[in-house]
């Protein structure tokens, strides 16, 4: 049986270069992980961080990241809001694991991979990632939100970097009056 045209280790070979050019060009952290294996370390505003981890395989180049661990609360809507964003986010997909940790996930074909799909890609991960983060936190972490931030008052520490749940903790506050 024959093996498809461009499937082949040099194709594997290639594919990983082009993303390990593609994060030096954007200078990023990237760093082998493994034979054929890189993770890429993606920048945000929200979530300071996102790495992504990229596997390249005869079957194409398969990348995931961690972007939160499973919800402490809320879990079915935390699922239905993944769900639907889905809906809107085509690539790269939200996805959870066996422990219910919430990832980000999308597979390529070897042929399609390129610097400009590489880029559009990270991109497309660094965004979702970014822009879910909070409120998948509000959603799944509400009460360690409160508790935290009660905390931190009584003790005069700042909250500064809570500042984005501030609305989350109005309301809560007004429903409790």
């Amino acid at each position: 049986m024959g093996q498809l045209d461009g499937a082949g280790p040099g194709a594997v070979d290639r594919a990983y270069k082009i993303a390990a050019d593609w994060a030096a060009e954007q200078e990023l952290d990237c760093e082998p992980s493994g034979q054929h294996s890189l993770v890429v370390t993606l920048p945000g505003e929200r979530r300071l961080r996102t790495a992504v981890s990229l596997r390249f395989t005869r079957n194409g180049m398969s990348a995931q990241a961690f972007v939160l661990r499973a919800p402490d609360e809320n879990e079915a809507q935390v699922h239905a809001w993944l769900l639907r964003r889905n809906g809107r986010l085509g690539t790269p997909a939200f996805m959870i694991d066996a422990h219910g940790d919430v990832f980000l996930t999308a597979d390529l074909p070897l042929e399609a991979v390129t610097l400009e799909t590489v880029d559009a890609l990270m991109t497309r991960f660094a965004l979702a990632a970014d822009e879910s983060f909070n409120e998948l936190l509000a959603l799944g972490f509400r009460t360690s939100i409160l508790r935290e931030w009660d905390w931190r008052r009584a003790r005069g520490e700042s909250t500064a970097n809570l500042a984005a749940f501030e609305p989350l903790i109005r309301r809560e506050r007004e429903d409790e009056a």
